[in-house]
């Protein structure tokens, strides 16, 4: 905002800013004032483009809507959006501090406009601007979780086994078992060779590290595509693994760590139970936490943003697993 020579604020041109709420079948679109509905579809996303052209607008705020939202995203940034994909926990606290209680489709709408309005004018409105993905990112997320929903059936189908006592019934069952195991083989294989096509030199590198496994390989090339791009402190936040604040006056809090991808904490998690036994410089450094009297849950968060972090080191340096760098304490900051 400028300053008028008379000392008076001059007149600031303010562009236009919209806010989405998706769902499955349509979108609720508040462009400025203006509220549409539009098929979620590529139809209701040419649609959307064209008015958003139209209208000159700057940001484009939606939520995390579990999937239904991605293609629209990638639609947008293709055509040339800033687009912020926020959390719905930020958006509902948003939503409360402004007052509103009410929750509808246009409701919701309205209230990512008015979040994109702030977001527009944020000192530090690039850190919200969901960053665009390769298409190859693209194509290895969805085979990432793809295979999650066949290991999700054949779990249900293996429960389903034990219960089962009909001779027929356990036919069926053990058929669908084999029909589903053949199906994950065949992901692996092609999620392989994505890997090796796309992502050689990340997997090689990530591959150097031990209690790093294939499994976390891949979801944190398809799900982090941020890791080697933040601060240390900035990638640890967006997985989830920082300890936030919780002060008042003079009273300190617990740190507390919470929010973040939950998928990428899950598989760092099992990572790190593996590094804690096998990695000498993450076995060390938990053995060093115990003995100065940190509960063991903690130390275990603390091994998992230490390993993040020589993983997010790694990748912007583009540099291999050294045991002798990572067993030295200053390593652990």
């Amino acid at each position: 905002m400028s300053m008028h020579p008379q000392g008076g604020v001059a007149n600031v041109v303010r562009r236009i800013n919209v806010g989405i709420d998706v769902a499955k079948q349509h979108l609720d679109v508040c462009l400025d004032t203006a509220m549409r509905r539009l098929g979620n579809d590529t139809a209701g996303h040419d649609e959307l483009i064209a008015m958003c052209r139209q209208a000159d607008v700057d940001l484009v705020v939606l939520e995390a809507s579990g999937g239904y939202e991605r293609a629209l995203v990638l639609a947008l940034q293709q055509a040339g959006f800033s687009v912020a994909r926020v959390n719905p926990r930020q958006a509902r606290d948003f939503a409360k501090s402004m007052g509103v209680l009410a929750k509808t489709d246009q409701v919701d709408a309205r209230v990512l406009r008015d979040f994109a309005n702030v977001l527009a004018v944020h000192q530090d409105r690039a850190t919200y601007i969901t960053a665009p993905q390769e298409p190859q990112r693209v194509e290895l997320a969805a085979l990432v979780a793809r295979r999650r929903q066949l290991m999700d059936m054949r779990v249900a189908e293996a429960n389903r086994l034990q219960q089962a006592t009909v001779p027929k019934t356990v036919r069926s069952i053990k058929k669908v078992l084999r029909l589903l195991d053949q199906q994950i083989l065949q992901l692996d294989q092609d999620t392989d060779d994505h890997l090796d096509s796309h992502f050689k030199q990340q997997r090689t590198l990530l591959d150097s590290v031990k209690g790093v496994g294939p499994v976390t390989v891949i979801t944190l090339t398809a799900m982090l595509p941020e890791l080697g791009q933040l601060h240390r402190r900035a990638i640890a936040k967006l997985v989830g693994v920082a300890p936030l604040a919780n002060d008042s006056g003079t009273r300190q809090g617990k740190r507390r760590t919470w929010g973040g991808r939950g998928d990428v904490r899950a598989v760092l998690y099992m990572a790190t139970l593996s590094a804690v036994r096998h990695n000498p410089a993450i076995q060390a450094f938990y053995a060093r936490l115990v003995a100065a009297g940190k509960p063991k849950k903690v130390a275990l968060v603390a091994c998992m943003r230490k390993l993040l972090t020589v993983l997010n080191a790694m990748l912007r340096d583009q540099a291999a697993w050294s045991a002798v760098k990572h067993l030295q304490p200053a390593s652990e900051a």
